[in-house]
């Protein structure tokens, strides 16, 4: 044992931390204990603005439609009742929660709790993680069965997929109520200090007190050019976690753990570290990854140490392809392309294969789809591939039959166009009918080259909600509007059904391997911006908050123009524009803290080449080669398109972003 585990001293080191609520307190700890501080919050709570997810909640608990509520936190507990007195009586939410089963994770929550008069029917032992949930759940079936039951979950700052996932597994239907959500601070700078002090060796000791602290601080190393500098120091950091559930944040982002505190606390936390610190680093600077013998004395003697997780290859050479690193903003060696609908009716191939199946049984075909989607990626020499499948085929799992007239447009029936026609939408998860996706996701990613980035997608809640209610494609939206107008109660309910589960759609497909996320939101432009503000733009961010982190999101809408500000507070780590803006103004409307995709206008394929090459010059130009620029269409490859001219598009945004990137 070293002397640093008697003592508790950091004798001298720097120590750094990215606490938020208590980042003042964290640095008078570690000065405390000997260490110097660098200390900066990372993270800002941004309320859920527009809260129908709250509302529908409250709804659905006085109503007697929910069996049992899980609060995750105290402060999300009572700025879920603060958002909810706005419109209902409080005597009333207290009452309603007196009558189902209440599970608190947790001190924190409980409190809050007692202060409303709410009784607890379930307390969750530390440490406290969505693990310790399920445990006090499954070992107590008489308090509160799972299988059949409706369980709302009070989230905190990001959504907890891997609870919701096995709570659904269990046979419970999940209602997540987002409350409010973690923003980085609006000022980077003295995040930035701390990161710089970490990579430039004057912090060796870094304490994580929250997963999403880890998420932020590679972000926003990420924006500035030094990612890979700063996971390299990491290297040779003592890194100090929280507990269990901050540990998995940082195996996620392959990032080793030399010291987990258990109690998981703040306080515990630096006390550790400050015991631990510099034996950690001895054996680092001696090259000893062995584990480290863990302390026997004083009242904190459990600490786990964690080595850094295996290695995954080729999600290591996915990340570092250009597409990814675009979607983080980091600068590229040239400007990846991919385009939508590049698997289609303009490759002779893609003609060949039609002409014997038709198009949805080619989509239920995973080896087909497969090989379709890898056909394309290849053939056309793109920086990404995208799986094919059609945005419709989540309607069958919510129990409408889908068809293709000779027109090949879809036919969706029967159609919804009053609240009891809503009541009709099956809850069934779609990982239970869409099993094909996944699969052809699956085989697609493993017939790829390591390096080639795979493409998930889906609809948007308006684009799904229209098909639904037009019966197909409509040129008015004139029943969608009639509804979203006249019955606000009908509305709501279906666009929260559309979009939880199209989440779980998602998230079923970054499970099965795609590498990242296209949501298209192809019809929402029928509407106008107070429109979309007030019909559309909840719903779609409740979605987008449900995503599992880790797989950046794309998110397109065709004719968004008006409010591009509002689409990108919906969601999205990169805004698709349509073909109708100019890319640069775009740009600086929607943020640089974005990327952005796009956006020639298909119809420039039918040209000539000198006319092509012209418009690619252009769009180039006006990213100015700042890093986040995806090239692609404004919409997808039209059926008739010249196959030669997209071959030569692909050759040209790949020479052409070269030149500047060398200029």
């Amino acid at each position: 044992m070293t002397a640093s585990s008697l003592t508790p001293n950091f004798q001298g080191l720097g120590v750094a931390g990215l606490e938020s609520r208590r980042s003042e307190e964290l640095a008078a700890l570690i000065t405390k204990y000997g260490g110097v501080p660098f200390v900066a919050p990372s993270m800002r709570e941004v309320p859920v603005e527009d809260n129908a997810a709250a509302f529908n909640f409250a709804d659905q608990l006085l109503s007697g439609k929910l069996d049992g509520v899980i609060f995750m936190t105290g402060v999300g507990t009572r700025a879920l009742v603060e958002t909810l007195q706005s419109r209902y009586n409080r005597d009333q939410l207290v009452t309603a929660l007196g009558n189902v089963t209440t599970v608190s994770r947790g001190a924190k929550p409980a409190k809050a709790l007692r202060e409303l008069g709410v009784p607890i029917t379930m307390m969750v032992p530390e440490p406290n993680t969505w693990r310790e949930i399920l445990q006090e759940l499954d070992e107590n079936p008489r308090s509160f069965s799972l299988p059949g039951s409706r369980i709302a979950v009070q989230e905190y700052g990001a959504t907890n997929t891997a609870l919701l996932e096995e709570l659904r597994k269990r046979g419970a239907e999940v209602l997540p109520v987002p409350v409010y959500r973690w923003a980085l601070p609006e000022d980077l700078k003295p995040m930035l200090r701390v990161l710089e002090a970490i990579t430039d060796g004057r912090a060796r000791v870094v304490l994580f007190t929250n997963g999403v602290q880890v998420d932020h601080a590679l972000q926003v190393a990420a924006q500035h050019n030094m990612r890979e500098r700063l996971l390299e120091a990491f290297r040779s950091c003592a890194i100090c976690s929280v507990g269990p559930t901050c540990t998995e944040a940082l195996h996620r982002n392959k990032i080793g753990v030399d010291l987990e505190a258990s109690p998981p606390k703040m306080g515990v936390l630096v006390l550790d570290a400050a015991k631990e610190a510099a034996g950690i680093l001895e054996k680092k600077k001696a090259g000893d990854r062995a584990t480290l013998s863990v302390p026997t004395s004083g009242a904190t003697a459990a600490v786990r140490i964690s080595p850094p997780p295996e290695p995954d290859t080729r999600r290591d050479l996915v990340r570092e392809s250009l597409l990814m690193k675009a979607c983080r903003r980091e600068p590229t060696a040239r400007t990846p392309i991919w385009l939508m609908r590049q698997a289609g009716r303009f490759m002779k191939e893609y003609r060949e294969l039609r002409a014997k199946v038709p198009f949805l049984k080619l989509c239920k075909d995973p080896d087909l789809v497969a090989e379709v989607t890898v056909m394309a990626a290849q053939k056309l020499k793109v920086d990404a591939a995208i799986i094919f499948a059609d945005l419709l085929l989540i309607v069958e799992p919510l129990g409408f039959a889908l068809e293709y007239d000779k027109g090949e447009g879809p036919v969706v029936t029967p159609v919804v166009r009053e609240s009891p026609d809503v009541g009709r939408l099956l809850r069934t998860a779609p990982a239970d009918s869409l099993e094909y996706v996944f699969e052809a996701i699956r085989k697609a990613r493993a017939a790829l080259p390591a390096r080639l980035p795979l493409i998930g997608f889906a609809g948007a809640p308006f684009t799904l909600a229209s098909y639904l209610i037009e019966g197909g494609a409509s040129k008015t939206f004139r029943y969608t509007k009639t509804l979203m107008y006249r019955d606000a109660g009908a509305w709501r309910d279906l666009m929260t059904q559309l979009g939880d589960r199209l989440a779980e759609y998602v998230n079923g497909q970054i499970r099965a391997g795609a590498d990242a996320v296209q949501i298209f939101d192809s019809w929402v432009g029928c509407l106008g911006p107070e429109d979309y503000r007030e019909y559309v733009l909840p719903y779609s961010r409740r979605m987008f908050e449900q995503i599992q982190p880790g797989a950046p999101l794309i998110h397109f809408g065709l004719g968004t123009g008006p409010f591009l500000e509002d689409l990108r507070r919906a969601g999205g780590d990169v805004i698709g524009l349509d073909f109708r803006v100019e890319l640069d103004e775009a740009w600086r409307r929607v943020g640089y803290d974005v990327g952005v995709q796009g956006n020639l206008d298909p119809t420039v394929l039918f040209g000539d080449r000198a006319f092509l090459r012209q418009r690619v010059q252009r769009i180039l130009a006006q990213a100015n080669g700042r890093p986040g620029h995806i090239f692609n269409l404004g919409h997808g490859v039209l059926p008739d398109t010249p196959e030669e001219n997209v071959l030569a598009l692909v050759e040209m945004v790949h020479e052409l972003s070269e030149r500047r990137a060398g200029a």
